[in-house]
C-alpha cells in the first residue's frame, strides 16, 4: 500500500492518524509520507522511494539512523535483556559514564522521555525550595507537561494562561511565563514572584519553536536573578545535550546549572530521558527522599547499551568539531544559492542544528522576531524539497539536524537539489 492508503487507514484508529503532532504535516499540508526503513543519513519510503533526512528523529540520531556499531551493541543486548524491572549492569555503565565526564551531573535517574525528565525535576526544585512557582519563557518547549503547556497571558508580567485544552487554569497560575531576550522584563517578574518561585526553567539553545538563539548575557541575568532569589535553575538539555558538545549548553555557557534534563541522543534513538544534577538534589528522590518517581520501563537495557555506545563513539571520534564544521560550510553554501536566487529565505546554525527561516535584517531571538510570512514560505519550501527527495521536519518552527552520516558527497548532492529548489523558487 502506498502513503495515502495508510494514512487513510491510520485516521480510523489513532487522533488525527498519527501518535506525535508534527507528523501530521498539518502545517504544510497534505498527507504525511510513511517510511518503511532508515540507514544513516537517509529514509526509504514505503514506495521505495529514499530521501535525504535532515530531520534525523526529531535530533536523537547523532550518528545517523542505525549507526553500526550501535547496531552491533543492540544486537547482544536484544539477545540477552530486553526488560528486566530488575537492577541491571546496563544503566549503571551509562550513569557513571555521564557522572564521571559531566562536573554539574553528581547522581542522574533515567526515565522514559523528555518530559517524564522536566516532570520530575520539577516536583524536585518545588520540593527543595517549599515554593509553587516555575518561570519558563515563551519559545522553549518542555514536553506535554501540564504546568508547561502555558502561554504568556494578557494581565501583569509573568501570568501564564493554559495552552492545550485540558490544562486548568489552577494549574497554569503556578507557570510564570517570560519572553525571551528581554532582561528588564524577567527582572520585573522576578521582583514580583522571586520569592515564590521554585526554580527557573529553559532550553540553553531554544530549539523547539525556530533556533531562537540567544545572547549568553541574556542567560547569565536570569541566572544571577535566580540565584539571589533562591530559585534553581534547571536546563533543558533534551535536545542540546550531547548534540553542541559533551556537556551541551551548559559547557557552552560555562554555567552550573543546579538540576539538567535531557532524551533523544542519551538513548542512542531508543526511548529515553533523565534528570540529574547536585547530589543533595537528586537524594530527595525516592527511595532516598520524598519525592516519588518511578517507571516500569525506566532504564530499559535496550536504551542503555544504545546511549552508551553513542557517546562512546561520539568522544572517540572527537565528532563536535568537525561535524560543526562541515554543517556551517554547508549552511554558507545553502545561504549562498538563496541569496542568488531572490529566495525570502535563509538558514541560521549552531553546532549541528539549524534552522530554514524566512529572512530578517536582524537575528531572530524571540518570538515576536518571526515573520508572520514564515510558515507560507516553509510551506512552499517543504514541498519543493519533497519533491526533490529531501525530508526535513514538516513545519517552519522545528529545527533541523546534521549527523555524522550526513558525509560531504551527500551534502553536496542536498546542495545539487536545493539548487534546483531556489532556481525555481518565483515560477
Amino acid at each position: 500500500m502506498n502513503s495515502n492508503e495508510l494514512f487513510e487507514r491510520s485516521l480510523k484508529v489513532a487522533p488525527g492518524g498519527v501518535h506525535s503532532p508534527v507528523r501530521a504535516f498539518k502545517s504544510v499540508g497534505g498527507h504525511p509520507l510513511f517510511f518503511k526503513e532508515s540507514q544513516g543519513a537517509s529514509l526509504t519510503s514505503v514506495e521505495g522511494d529514499t530521501y535525504i533526512d535532515f530531520c534525523q528523529s526529531f535530533g536523537p540520531m547523532l550518528l545517523g539512523h542505525r549507526d553500526p556499531d550501535v547496531t552491533h551493541a543492540l544486537h547482544k543486548v536484544v539477545d540477552t535483556a530486553w526488560c528486566l524491572g530488575t537492577c541491571e549492569p546496563y544503566s549503571l555503565a551509562l550513569a557513571e559514564w555521564v557522572v564521571q565526564r559531566l562536573s554539574f551531573i553528581e547522581k542522574i535517574r533515567f526515565v522514559n522521555s523528555g518530559t517524564e525528565a522536566v516532570m520530575s525535576a520539577l516536583r524536585v526544585a518545588r520540593a527543595a525550595t517549599g515554593r509553587e512557582k516555575i518561570l519558563k519563557f515563551d519559545g522553549c518547549y518542555h514536553g506535554h507537561v501540564d504546568s508547561m503547556l502555558v502561554r504568556s497571558g494578557s494581565g501583569l508580567a509573568g501570568e501564564a494562561s493554559s495552552d492545550s485544552l485540558g490544562v486548568g487554569e489552577s494549574t497554569a497560575k503556578n507557570t510564570l511565563v517570560a519572553p525571551l531576550d528581554d532582561e528588564e522584563a524577567v527582572t520585573k517578574i522576578f521582583q514580583q514572584y522571586g520569592h515564590q518561585m521554585a526554580a527557573v526553567i529553559f532550553e540553553p539553545m531554544p530549539a523547539n519553536y525556530g533556533l531562537l538563539q540567544q545572547r549568553p548575557d541574556f542567560w547569565k541575568h536570569v541566572i544571577q536573578l535566580a540565584r539571589q532569589h533562591g530559585a534553581l535553575v534547571i536546563f533543558d538539555e533534551v535536545i542540546s545535550g550531547f548534540r553542541v558538545a559533551l556537556g551541551g549548553m551548559a559547557e557552552v555557557l560555562n554555567e552550573t546549572p543546579d538540576l539538567v534534563t535531557y532524551g533523544k541522543i542519551i538513548g542512542g534513538g531508543l526511548n529515553v530521558g533523565a534528570f540529574g544534577g547536585r547530589a543533595a538534589l537528586m537524594d530527595l528522590v525516592a527511595p532516598l527522599g520524598g519525592v516519588y518517581q518511578a517507571g516500569t520501563l525506566s532504564a530499559n537495557p535496550l536504551s542503555m547499551v544504545a546511549g552508551l555506545e553513542t557517546l562512546k563513539k561520539i568522544e572517540q571520534l572527537k565528532i563536535y568539531p568537525a561535524l560543526e564544521q562541515r554543517t556551517s560550510a554547508w549552511v554558507e553554501k545553502v545561504n549562498h544559492q538563496l541569496k542568488e536566487n531572490d529566495v525570502s529565505m535563509r538558514m541560521d546554525h549552531f553546532g549541528s542544528l539549524f534552522w530554514l527561516r524566512t529572512w530578517t535584517e536582524k537575528p531572530i531571538r524571540s518570538l515576536k522576531d518571526i515573520p508572520k510570512t514564515h510558515g507560507e514560505n516553509f510551506k512552499k519550501f517543504f514541498h519543493k524539497a519533497l519533491h526533490e527527495k529531501l525530508y526535513f521536519a514538516p513545519s517552519g518552527y522545528e529545527v533541523g539536524f546534521l549527523s555524522w552520516a550526513h558525509t560531504e558527497d551527500i551534502l553536496n548532492l542536498a546542495l545539487e537539489k536545493l539548487e534546483r529548489i531556489s532556481k525555481s523558487w518565483h515560477e
